[in-house]
């Protein structure tokens, strides 16, 4: 049965000759698989549809979904936001191109989060719209690790060691994975705000580096089978 819905495309890989299986969030089924027939060949229709399936994508479509199926098909596709911005300029696109690597492979479940789906909605789209955002990416991991189960826990933010493994600040430190210093601020300092407030905290390029690192840290002792992004050599190359 065909439906309507909305989706934002995590990933494309070839598939056989001419085809692209792509990997998006939708709104009302968690992740999903499509099989885009057709979509390498070199017809300007094809060439056209292509252009729908890079990283973080927002579109509307006509789906036939079918439960028992890995793969599901799309009948009709229309941007539901057009990027002014997010595939042009080159950092923006370095952002884009880890952050949609990384989604790919954590969001897994093939179940309804519309929080989720409208908070990755809204997210890019500010980054579209924003001039100043090198520290996007990091607001977004910590704000992305609540609707994966393992936010930093808010109580007792003013001790001065914070835990990776159980997610709680705590006054003593428990060893490798306790954290201090700057990076300590600088989670104090993401912890509750909003991506409109990011000028308010300054970190120069090794700070932006660590920082990413702890949190790629925080990430893989949460997520099992949690791999760092291959984008993110490119990503440290661009914001260098």
């Amino acid at each position: 049965m065909l439906t309507k819905s909305n989706i934002i495309v995590l990933s494309k890989l070839k598939y056989k000759d001419y085809d692209l299986i792509v990997k998006a969030y939708t709104k009302h089924r968690g992740t999903v698989s499509y099989l885009i027939k057709g979509g390498l060949k070199n017809t300007k229709s094809s060439r056209a549809k292509s252009v729908y399936f890079q990283p973080l994508m927002q579109l509307a479509v006509e789906e036939n979904y079918k439960p028992n199926q890995t793969l599901h098909f799309l009948k009709d596709i229309k941007p539901s936001y057009i990027y002014s911005t997010l595939h042009t300029n080159v950092y923006k696109s370095a952002i884009v191109l880890f952050l949609s690597e990384l989604m790919s492979n954590v969001l897994k479940e093939e179940e309804k989060n519309e929080n989720l789906y409208e908070f990755i909605e809204t997210a890019f789209q500010y980054l579209d719209s924003e001039d100043s955002f090198a520290n996007f990416h990091l607001l977004f991991l910590l704000k992305l690790s609540r609707y994966l189960g393992f936010q930093p826990d808010k109580a007792k933010t003013d001790s001065a060691y914070f835990n990776l493994v159980t997610g709680y600040f705590e006054d003593v430190s428990k060893g490798h994975y306790s954290i201090s210093g700057k990076n300590l601020t600088l989670l104090k300092e993401l912890q509750g705000i909003n991506f409109d407030a990011l000028s308010s905290v300054k970190m120069n390029s090794k700070e932006r580096h660590d920082f990413l690192s702890m949190l790629l840290l925080y990430f893989e002792l949460h997520l099992e089978g949690f791999k760092k992004p291959k984008s993110l050599t490119v990503l440290s190359d661009v914001f260098r």
